[in-house]
C-alpha cells in the first residue's frame, strides 16, 4: 500500500456503508505510514462527516477498533486492514495500542467532526480578520434571530434620525 496525502471525497446513498469505508481508510492512514509510523498522525487527519450523529459514530467505530486491534481481536475490519496494508498483526495490535492510548490523552486532537463545526472553528480562529467580536456566537434559531433583530431595530428608533424617518415613512 502507497501512503495518500491527497484530499479524497466519498459520497454514496444512505446504507451503502460509507462509515464503514471511511472508518477503514481513516485507520489504514492511521496505522500504515511506511517507515514513519507516528503514534500522533491523527493530529494531522481530519475527517467531516454532515450530521453529530455520523461524526459521533465514526468517532465510536475507530475508537473501537483500535481497542480491539490493541486487544488482538482479529475482527473483520483487522483483516482488511491487514490485507490492504500487508501489516502484520502483531505491528497491527502494538501500533493500535500506541495510537488508541495517544488518541485518549489528545482527544480534542482526534478531529472528526460535522462541516457545520469546521467552518464555525474557521471563523472563531479568524474573526479578529473578519471583523467579527472575539465572543460571537452562532444562532440557529431562525425565529430567535429575528425577534432579536427587530428588537434591535426598534431600539435605535429615536436614536437614529436617519432610520426613524424610514420607519415612519415606511408605517
Amino acid at each position: 500500500m502507497q501512503e495518500s496525502t491527497q484530499f479524497q471525497v466519498y459520497n454514496a446513498s444512505a446504507g451503502s456503508g460509507k462509515t464503514f469505508t471511511l472508518v477503514k481508510e481513516y485507520l489504514k492512514i492511521l496505522l500504515f505510514t511506511g517507515n514513519n509510523f507516528s503514534p500522533y498522525r491523527f493530529q494531522n487527519i481530519l475527517a467531516i462527516t454532515f450530521t453529530n450523529k455520523a461524526a459521533a459514530e465514526m468517532k465510536e467505530r475507530v475508537l473501537k477498533n483500535l481497542r480491539d486491534f490493541s486487544e488482538g481481536k482479529e475482527v473483520d475490519m483487522f483483516q482488511n486492514i491487514q490485507e490492504e496494508t500487508a501489516l502484520s498483526s502483531e505491528v497491527i495490535q502494538l501500533r493500535s495500542k500506541r495510537v488508541l492510548n495517544n488518541i485518549l490523552q489528545n482527544y480534542s486532537a482526534f478531529n472528526i467532526t460535522t462541516i457545520d463545526a469546521f467552518t464555525h472553528r474557521i471563523i472563531r480562529n479568524f474573526s479578529f480578520d473578519l471583523g467579527l467580536s472575539l465572543n460571537f456566537e452562532v444562532e440557529m434559531d431562525s425565529n430567535q434571530l429575528l425577534s432579536e433583530a427587530v428588537d434591535l431595530l426598534i431600539s435605535k428608533i429615536g436614536l437614529d434620525k436617519e432610520l426613524t424617518q424610514v420607519l415612519i415613512d415606511y408605517s
